[in-house]
């Protein structure tokens, strides 16, 4: 399980989850794995953990203070508290709210859009963005200094760097 669990970070595509409900316990904790997180409106959320007497597992403890911070993170592991889809948006913990019945139009949609990305930009940028909090900061200048020299050799550069020129949307390929 731990093993497919560092599967997300390390695609180059984003990683899109949807949730319709509640997410609780292992069902918050993948949420809050993925790159990018679309909640039906009425979504509740708890990590619940603290209410079984047990403590987080899937990623929760390493995912979560990272995305509200420390002293938020323990609010929310700490008291076990459900919070709305709203109370998710203002934490960081999802990017968008839609009605139920937009769900998953709103999903596809999502995922048309970064399909059509350059996905070797978005693997840089995914790993760059994980490895940050975990780097000081002339690490992390040097390691955005080489994803940047990497990704401007690719073909995805090369058709964005045309199309800004040319003041149109640039057709990536993924290479």
């Amino acid at each position: 399980l731990n093993t497919a669990l560092q599967l997300p970070a390390q695609l180059n595509a984003p990683v899109i989850a949807q949730v319709h409900g509640a997410a609780a316990g292992a069902d918050l904790s993948l949420v809050l794995m993925a790159d990018y997180v679309i909640a039906a409106e009425g979504t509740r959320f708890n990590l619940a953990y603290i209410n079984l007497g047990t403590s987080c597992d899937v990623g929760a403890s390493w995912a979560l203070p990272r995305l509200v911070g420390l002293r938020k993170a323990l609010d929310i592991a700490l008291l076990g508290e459900a919070f709305t889809a709203d109370d998710a948006l203002r934490l960081g913990l999802i990017n968008r709210i839609v009605p139920a019945a937009e769900l998953d139009s709103a999903t596809t949609t999502m995922a048309q859009r970064l399909a059509a990305g350059p996905t070797v930009a978005y693997g840089a940028m995914k790993r760059l963005m994980r490895a940050s909090m975990d780097r000081t900061l002339p690490e992390q200048l040097a390691a955005e200094k080489d994803a940047f020299v990497h990704c401007a050799g690719t073909e995805d550069f090369r058709a964005g760097v045309e199309a800004f020129h040319q003041r149109q949307s640039a057709q990536f390929v993924g290479r």
